[in-house]
């Protein structure tokens, strides 16, 4: 049975050339068989010839070229068209003379340059075939030959048709590959950035109030020992996140989930900052890339509060339902620095576009008694 299965496997790995070749063989075998012989297609009204050597090439003619019509579709449809031309004017009626649509098939699906032109050589080349068999034969009708002609445009056409179908089915997929690779990059570029900012943000404040602390060396140390730890932290994740873009690195995407909400806050508490965190509710059993979102909106309002808050009581609470994590985090305004976060703005963009993809809301801004406040519902089970 394995074996079975693999049959359709190997035959695709064979060059096209192979798997073309038995459709000629076939074809040739069968104009070859006696009962066969003027069975094939009549155009001009000649009468009937026996099969000699001429006949045999103009069999060849049309069948064997069938093997590179698709690696060499323009030599297979003049190889084909000649002994067709061969195979009427000779009166064989050859059953291999329907080789010219499938060439024509061909050659309309997988012909890149000169189709204009071949169109035109191939309709003159007709017509003057035409001309000659009113000439030595009995005579065709007029709507015979066009009818004919039709029959030939018509495989051209499909085969053009076929051509169409694969060049947008492939832009389409470029597209695709193109939009993968923006979102990995932009889904990076956010990671980058709520890892960098995070961390880099709670060693600048542990770093400006370190200076503040000479007299004290107790307090001094704990500090620098902090920044040491902090320091560590970012560069295991990046390390991490990097490895991630290696091919070849098979290690599984290690994501923050909100269960884990304790240590960052922790983290935020030494570099200064008064945080006051609650967590209500049991977390759903399947969360999808709710758990990972909601961690980066405490995250990044966190270090908003460092950067833009300093000295402020932030409140961070977190409520989990079946159905969804529901996420506010807020300062009061009392810091010495407090102040409407300010720079580039991508953090709060970035995590509104993260919460929108998952169907969830999202909101930032100014409370009324003064500080800033972001909340945020992220439906439970909503994958990215």
């Amino acid at each position: 049975m394995t074996r079975l299965r693999s049959l359709p496997e190997l035959w695709r790995r064979l060059d096209v050339t192979v798997r073309d070749l038995p459709l000629g063989l076939i074809l040739l075998a069968t104009s070859l068989m006696p009962a066969l012989h003027n069975r094939g297609t009549e155009i001009g009204g000649l009468p009937g010839r026996s099969l000699d050597a001429l006949g045999v090439v103009a069999v060849c003619l049309q069948s064997l070229p069938l093997a590179v019509r698709r690696r060499l579709p323009a030599v297979a449809l003049g190889l084909v068209a000649a002994g067709f031309a061969l195979d009427q004017l000779s009166g064989y009626h050859l059953l291999a003379g329907s080789a010219l649509p499938i060439a024509l098939l061909s050659a309309g699906s997988h012909l890149e340059r000169r189709r204009r032109d071949t169109v035109i050589v191939l309709s003159v080349a007709y017509v003057s075939l035409a001309v000659a068999l009113q000439r030595i034969g009995p005579g065709e009708s007029l709507v015979g030959f066009i009818a004919f002609y039709l029959v030939l445009a018509l495989a051209w056409g499909a085969g053009s048709w076929l051509r169409r179908t694969r060049i947008l089915e492939s832009e389409q997929r470029r597209r695709v590959a193109e939009d993968t690779r923006l979102a990995e990059r932009t889904r990076i570029a956010r990671e980058l950035h709520d890892i960098v900012t995070h961390h880099v943000t709670a060693m600048v404040v542990q770093t400006e109030a370190a200076r503040y602390l000479t007299a004290a060396p107790d307090r001094l140390d704990q500090t620098l020992a902090t920044v040491t730890d902090t320091g560590r932290r970012a560069i295991t994740d990046l390390r991490h996140l990097l490895d991630l873009l290696n091919p070849d690195h098979s290690a599984e995407a290690r994501t923050p989930t909100v269960g884990r909400l304790l240590p960052l806050v922790e983290q935020t508490r030494r570099a200064g900052q008064t945080v006051e965190f609650t967590e209500e509710g049991t977390p759903a059993e399947s969360t999808g890339s709710a758990d990972l979102v909601a961690y980066r909106v405490v995250q990044e309002s966190l270090t908003n509060a460092l950067k833009y808050a300093q000295g402020s009581l932030t409140s961070v609470h977190v409520r989990h339902s079946e159905r969804e994590i529901s996420v506010e985090v807020s300062t009061d305004g009392s810091g010495a620095r407090a102040r409407v976060p300010g720079g580039s703005g991508r953090g709060l963009a970035g995590l509104r576009e993260r919460v929108d993809v998952l169907g969830g809301e999202f909101s930032a801004g100014p409370r009324s008694g003064g500080g800033f406040v972001v909340r945020a519902r992220i439906p439970a089970g909503s994958s990215a």
